[in-house]
């Protein structure tokens, strides 16, 4: 298959070799699970349990609330502890909405939904299941999975692409998962294939798993599996972002600020097609991930199978704990990962990795003033200039930095990796993203406090003519009966 270059990216030291021989392990239940209501992009689902209600694995927990939106599962049997906020995995350290269980230690399965006849059923069943199931996307983005599948229903679709190129630095989880269960990896590709409704999938490994990329194209050709194509892409930072993934294999561009879906492709994680296969062949909800530990600053790095829920600190128990204090503590990988604020936080949907890096590992120098060098602009993989972007925001020129693409930006980090400066080039454009975002909700809401304002009085000047037109009415009325009453009066006179 003929592949196309992108430009920019860079090549940072990959660091996989910690954990990437490692075999999955099936980690041990904490003593208390705390399952955040908040694990993906939309609405934040809404508990239908209750403070002491016990609860069976796999058992619903929180239904998703709106169209985007996902429900939330026990990861195991136990007793609802309390429902209430707790800090969430979020740079931020917030508290969020969170139910508290604690596991009985049977690890019971509650009844579950029978397995679907995955090609035989009409591409709707499967993204009704995968909904139910409460699947979203686990690289990181966490949109809900059905959501993405039902875009047949609004796009003229031809290929499912599956983003198996794990690019970040240090994470081997999904590489792991394709070489320990490539087959259920292989069916859940095709099932998601028949749930679009497209010809053909293709799944993209990058070129630094040989082992991954075997054990694919052998499970592949043992199948027969002629919808299924296994591509071995260039080892280059970001080539997990979905546009130049896509770019990558096909040599077509997305458009800015549209959807590969308006070209006729769609992108899922290898690992959400791990989760589809689950939800349809064996009926399981989403209630547990793999996920790498890693870093100089953990005892035992490797990868693990862990219970949503489950709280960073036993993960870092389970792997020996630290070794001296870490410099950095990462939720995900090193370039695009969340800062943890705290290990009480929780796994969730999303987390394919707990990073501690060592002070060799996460180097920092004094931010220097741009030297105008231009290496932010030849790694760049949107073809934007970073530097320029940065200037403007530093003077809150926020609306020139989005007419020179900062709305492109994908916040991947290869600017500031190669800035010679040390300028947090990545903060800046977040800085900017979240302050643009939070004028247009304070514009929105001032419209809608327009809008009401005005329902209001429109609905008050209805209700004043109406009472005005009533009282009016009553007094034709009235006089109509005076009018009536003094002809029968006259009548009787005359008579």
């Amino acid at each position: 298959m003929k592949l196309f270059r992108i430009s920019g990216g860079i090549h940072p030291k990959e660091s996989k070799e910690l954990s990437a021989d490692r075999p999955i392990e099936r980690l041990p239940l904490a003593s208390v699970l705390r399952i955040p209501l908040q694990q993906h992009i939309g609405g934040p689902a809404v508990a239908v349990v209750d403070k002491g209600d016990a609860v069976k694995k796999g058992q619903i927990l929180a239904v998703g609330r709106g169209m985007v939106s996902a429900p939330v599962h026990a990861p195991t049997s136990g007793r609802i502890v309390s429902i209430g906020r707790f800090v969430a995995p979020h740079a931020s350290g917030l508290p969020g909405q969170t139910i508290t269980m604690r596991p009985d230690g049977r690890d019971e399965w509650g009844e579950l939904p029978a397995p679907i006849d995955a090609f035989g059923v009409d591409p709707a069943v499967i993204a009704e299941r995968v909904a139910a199931s409460g699947i979203v996307g686990m690289g990181g983005a966490t949109f809900p999975s059905a959501v993405k599948l039902n875009l047949r229903n609004r796009h003229k679709l031809d290929t499912l692409v599956i983003n198996a190129a794990e690019c970040e630095p240090y994470l081997t989880c999904d590489d792991r998962l394709m070489r320990e269960r490539t087959a259920e990896v292989v069916d859940g590709v095709r099932i998601m294939r028949h749930g679009l409704g497209v010809g053909r999938a293709i799944v993209a490994v990058e070129a630094n798993k040989p082992a991954a990329l075997a054990a694919l194209r052998l499970a592949v050709a043992a199948g027969g599996f002629a919808d299924v194509t296994v591509v071995e892409v260039p080892t280059r930072y970001p080539m997990g972002s979905e546009k130049h993934l896509v770019q990558t294999l096909t040599g077509q561009e997305t458009p800015a600020r549209a959807l590969t879906a308006d070209i006729g492709i769609v992108v899922h994680n290898v690992a959400t097609a791990f989760a589809v296969y689950e939800a349809v062949r064996l009926g399981r909800p989403l209630i547990a991930r793999i996920v790498t530990v890693s870093g100089g600053a953990i005892t035992r790095p490797g990868n693990f199978e862990v219970p949503i829920g489950t709280p960073v600190s036993h993960l870092v128990e389970q792997c020996g704990g630290f070794r001296g204090t870490p410099e950095r503590l990462l939720l995900g990988g090193p370039m695009m990962g969340q800062p943890l604020a705290s290990t009480r936080a929780s796994i969730v949907k999303g987390v394919n990795g707990v990073l501690a890096l060592a002070a060799a590992e996460a180097p920092t120098g004094p931010i220097m003033p741009c030297i105008r060098c231009a290496s932010c602009v030849a790694a760049c993989p949107c073809g934007l200039a970073p530097f320029d972007m940065a200037a403007r925001i530093r003077k809150e020129e926020l609306d020139g930095a989005v007419r020179i693409g900062l709305l492109d930006c994908i916040a991947c980090g290869s600017c500031a990796w190669v800035c010679p400066a040390n300028i947090p080039l990545v903060q800046y454009f977040n800085y900017a993203k979240g302050k643009l975002t939070a004028e247009q909700r304070t514009k929105h809401k001032q419209e809608e406090t327009k809008r009401l304002a005005k329902f209001r009085a429109d609905r008050l000047e209805q209700q004043r003519k109406a009472k005005e037109e009533a009282m009016a009415r009553m007094k034709a009325e009235r006089e109509a009966k005076k009018r009536q009453a003094e002809a029968a009066a006259r009548v009787e006179v005359e008579g």
